[in-house]
């Protein structure tokens, strides 16, 4: 009984990921596109040098009996450890369940992650209004993942996709094509993921940069206070922060971190850590000046080439060629820590953050859904034939 108890959930398991994979449409993607225009975007031209909230959009609480990680880590640890550090704006990501605690503050934002493929294929969903189950478990092409994100998309505000390096789940190619997410977490406690970011701005996809610890464990402290996503806000508000966010107006920030720290010593830190104080561009000039000295300003552009760098100072400038398609800037500061900034790009007075979009081939899909159920059709008729032989023997 045990037994067929087992095979039957073994049965149900495996035909619902096979209706998944062959009820997926196919795709006909943009091609890639450099940003083009006689314009520059700077998503933080009319920002001052306040307001600033820390952020921590991946962290895992304690869920689905502790099989996900978080065993440690209870709703109310959660909170008092990052306001502890100075975090204004937390949200937790459960896998595939949208936490409410803290739902009666301003600043609470649901946010879940998505994903339980073998690939770690995850998305960070942000503003989510409801979890959707549906996913490709055992492989992900790029028609797959293309259209996990349209699905997410639908039903929330924000879909950013994580970790992309962890597993090699995503390839930076990949970025050339997908379409209709927000952005990629490109800091992450696990992984950094730079070459997956520029892969998309090289080909004119506006994917802005969002960085978290995605702590398993509160009691590990290098998972702690490590990444996080400096967002604009003049009010602690959701509806403030993600309008912000979908602006580009936030910087993610890896924060230096030993083994050896205690937790008075992380707290004592927070006081001490540098904002970006303006990121202007003026004609062809970009200039961004921060609160504290930095070590080195790093101004990168398409492919991922560092295009300038410039040693020590407040401030660093770099002049816009008209070949510069994008411009994103790195800066280190003397305490280690790296403060990683949304780019300038240029653009023909279309908000850029508009991406062009992936469309169904109707045809493709409707020949694939065919060819495949027939195969499925004729696969069963098989089976039951055989077995009709062996009872009349």
């Amino acid at each position: 009984m045990v037994l067929r108890f087992v095979l039957l959930l073994v049965i149900l398991a495996a035909s619902y990921v096979a209706f998944n994979y062959l009820t997926c449409p196919i795709y006909d993607f943009p091609e890639p596109e450099p940003f083009s225009g006689e314009f520059i975007y700077n998503p933080y031209q009319q920002v001052d040098s306040f307001n600033w909230r820390r952020a921590n959009f991946q962290i895992q609480s304690y869920a689905w009996w502790g099989i996900t990680g978080g065993r440690n880590n209870t709703n109310e640890a959660i909170d008092s450890v990052y306001r502890r550090l100075g975090y204004e704006i937390i949200a937790t990501s459960d896998y595939m369940r949208i936490n409410e605690y803290g739902k009666d503050k301003p600043e609470y934002i649901p946010v879940y992650e998505h994903g339980y493929g073998i690939r770690k294929q995850h998305q960070v969903v942000i503003g989510a209004s409801g979890v959707s189950w549906r996913d490709y478990p055992l492989f992900q092409t790029l028609h797959h993942k293309q259209h996990i994100i349209d699905l997410l998309q639908k039903k929330n505000e924000m879909v950013y996709i994580a970790h992309p390096r962890l597993r090699y789940g995503w390839d930076p190619e990949d970025f050339l094509y997908l379409t209709n997410y927000d952005g990629i977490e490109v800091l992450n406690y696990m992984r950094f993921s730079p070459e997956h970011w520029d892969a998309a701005l090289s080909a004119g996809r506006y994917a802005t940069v969002l960085g978290n610890d995605d702590a398993h464990d509160l009691t590990q402290q290098l998972e702690v206070g490590h990444r996080c996503t400096y967002v604009h806000a003049e009010k602690l508000e959701k509806n403030e922060i993600l309008s912000s966010m979908r602006k580009g107006i936030h910087y993610a920030a890896d924060i230096f971190r030993t083994a050896q720290e205690t937790w008075d010593e992380k707290v004592s830190k927070v006081p001490e850590i540098a904002r970006i104080r303006s990121v202007k561009v003026t004609g062809d000039t970009l200039r961004v000046e921060c609160s504290k000295e930095a070590l080195e300003f790093r101004f990168i552009g398409q492919g991922g080439k560092i295009m300038k760098t410039s040693k020590t100072g407040t401030g660093a400038k770099f002049i816009i060629r008209e070949d510069d398609t994008y411009i994103r800037t790195e800066i280190t500061f003397p305490d280690k820590n790296i403060f990683y900034l949304n780019p300038v790009v240029r653009y023909d007075g279309t908000a850029p953050g508009v991406m062009e979009k992936a469309e169904v081939n109707l045809a493709r899909s409707l020949t694939f859904w065919i060819i495949s159920w027939s195969v499925v059709l004729v696969i069963v008729y098989l089976i039951i034939r055989r077995r009709r032989r062996k009872r009349k023997k």
